[in-house]
């Protein structure tokens, strides 16, 4: 019997659409992959991020081929490389036929602390992330670095009898570079800026330090930001920085917020 021919595959994406609208972006998220990134005292270190993946898509296009995201991710090997980004997004302009691209990595970055007084060592887990993004040949590139400390209510410290109430924050920065800025320095610039580091292990004696180190320095959320901000000021690669700080307020039901942007 004569074979029977295939039936051949709809491309529903590749139909013309009608409605005549652009989208910005289009693609895949929530993608888990293996990253290595820098890292000044091993050289690297191996974690895991979660990926967004994007590109535009004109007018004329019903919709994109959310396969080809996983087949150029695929192509660059079993991790991405901070020095592969830029081959990533020129990969996605050229498979789905787009102007712009854009590739977002967000992963836990990880550091050795020791404790103040009895300097026992814990490992300590911070948020960092990279926006990367084409526009034609124009790359641009974002770092951002998320960092816990401990701060305390200068306020509280002025009007109370007896101590004063902290509370732990959250700062984000993000950064645009010349040249290379590590993650570890930006953790280290933000944590002197606080009343507190904050440590995975402590003993009694390393309580008794950073509580004691967080009565002696004070510091508003307007303290924080403009704290890291002076530092930042000073970092010869630094070209642009935003930097957000939030407290999670021990005594109210909302939080304090404060942000600076340079650049």
């Amino acid at each position: 019997m004569a074979r029977k021919a295939s039936t051949p595959l709809t491309d529903k994406q590749n139909e013309r659409d009608h409605r005549n609208l652009r989208i910005d972006k289009v693609g895949v998220r929530g993608l888990r992959f293996p990253i290595r990134v820098r890292d000044k005292a091993h050289e690297f270190q191996d974690t895991i991020a979660t990926l967004g993946m994007y590109v535009d898509l004109p007018k004329e296009f019903k919709g994109t081929h959310m396969s080809r995201f996983i087949e150029v991710l695929h192509e660059h090997g079993n991790a991405v490389h901070v020095q592969n980004i830029p081959k990533i997004l020129k990969a996605m302009q050229q498979r789905l036929n787009a102007q712009t691209a854009h590739l977002e990595i967000s992963f836990p970055f990880f550091l050795s602390k020791k404790a103040p007084t009895s300097g026992k060592v814990g490992l300590m887990d911070y948020e960092a992330r990279f926006d990367a993004s084409a526009n034609g040949t124009e790359i641009d590139f974002v770092l951002e670095v998320r960092v816990g400390v401990t701060t305390l209510c200068p306020c509280s410290k002025a009007i109370s009898r007896h101590g004063a109430h902290n509370q732990r924050g959250l700062v984000t920065v993000q950064l645009r570079f010349k040249e290379t800025v590590w993650i570890e320095e930006v953790i280290a610039l933000v944590e002197a800026s606080a009343s507190s580091e904050l440590y995975s292990l402590l003993k009694r004696s390393d309580e008794k330090t950073v509580t004691e180190r967080a009565y002696a320095n004070p510091v508003f959320v307007e303290d924080l930001v403009r704290e890291v901000a002076l530092r930042l000021n000073a970092h010869k690669q630094v070209t642009w920085y935003k930097v957000e700080a939030e407290n999670f307020e021990s005594i109210h039901n909302h939080n304090a917020y404060a942000c600076i942007e340079k650049g």
